[in-house]
């Protein structure tokens, strides 16, 4: 090549960035940017397909479990005391199936924790017994738990209010 040719296209590649137009990077990017879109796409494809078999297989293992209609599920048993996480057994024909479950720590023993009631206000302190009465009527019964259609519940009367004193305690502030 004769200097005049190079300097020619130097000037004519020079030109062409020059008119506005961008120049087009080269080949060995474009193969490479190609590369990475064609890998990224294969990944998204198997990851997909991996979740789907996964679905399908915890289908596959729960699906005989659902075909049956009328599950009977106990009581919620705790795991450790008499609140907090626990195991909730379900029987439907011969199947058995567990399920989490969750004793709030302050249930009611007596009514059980998948009886769910609506409550009135407390009633006046009675004096012969020291206590507070309400009632509640049935709202949800969870798991066709047995539930008694109305309750009632009492707590003990606070104690009586002290009065305070009128002599000033501490070390306050004087007018």
């Amino acid at each position: 090549m004769s200097p005049r040719r190079i300097a020619s296209n130097q000037a004519s590649s020079i030109e062409l960035s020059l008119s506005g137009r961008p120049l087009s990077p080269p080949s060995s990017m474009r193969g490479l940017f190609s590369t990475v879109v064609v890998l990224l796409v294969a990944l998204m494809i198997v990851t997909t397909e991996a979740g789907k078999n996964k679905r399908e297989k915890g289908k596959g293992a729960k699906g005989a479990a659902t075909e049956c209609a009328e599950w009977r599920y106990g009581s919620c048993v705790p795991n450790n005391g008499d609140c907090g996480a626990g195991v909730r057994e379900g029987t439907c024909n011969d199947q058995m199936r567990k399920l989490k479950c969750k004793v709030p720590c302050n249930w009611k023993k007596e009514f059980g924790a998948d009886c769910k009631y609506k409550f009135g206000s407390w009633g006046e302190c009675d004096t012969a017994t020291g206590s507070k009465n309400r009632s509640g009527t049935l709202k949800k019964a969870l798991y066709d738990a047995e539930c008694q259609p109305t309750i009632k519940v009492s707590k003990p009367c606070p104690a009586k209010t002290k009065t305070k004193a009128k002599g000033k305690k501490g070390r306050g502030k004087e007018n």
